[in-house]
């Protein structure tokens, strides 16, 4: 359903740092990188698509966080939506909501929330009961 997300930055190698710990956590791997652009992309491995890309605006004006707009990055585990939220929050990340279950979307919810440092709303979970 979805071919790639575009999340905007305002400095991109502080933002490179940033999600290269949150998608290394997920097992995503680095697509392509192109600091002169600047943008980066990450995906599933041999998955073409969807793509997560990082960037500076193409119209050039400043990036801003959207009210009531959230990217949701899938974890296999719980552990990895743990460890996703950790990186997150050690590489400058600020909690949105720690990891836990959210019985209110479905018994076996498990998710974390948090902001990047452009403000960029992300969330890590997990459908899957505990294993």
């Amino acid at each position: 359903m979805i071919s790639h997300v575009f999340v905007g930055t305002t400095d991109f190698q502080r933002a490179f740092r940033f999600y290269s710990a949150v998608m290394e956590t997920l097992d995503l791997q680095l697509k392509f990188c192109d600091a002169d652009k600047p943008w980066a992309a990450w995906m599933a491995s041999g998955k073409a698509r969807p793509l997560f890309i990082i960037g500076s605006p193409y119209n050039g004006e400043m990036a801003t966080a959207g009210n009531g707009q959230m990217v949701a990055l899938l974890a296999l585990t719980r552990a990895a939506v743990d460890n996703t939220y950790a990186a997150a929050l050690k590489n400058g990340g600020r909690c949105e909501g720690a990891p836990g279950l959210r019985p209110e979307y479905h018994a076996d919810y498990y998710g974390a929330y948090f902001r990047d440092a452009d403000g960029n709303k992300m969330c890590v979970c997990c459908h899957d009961a505990a294993v």
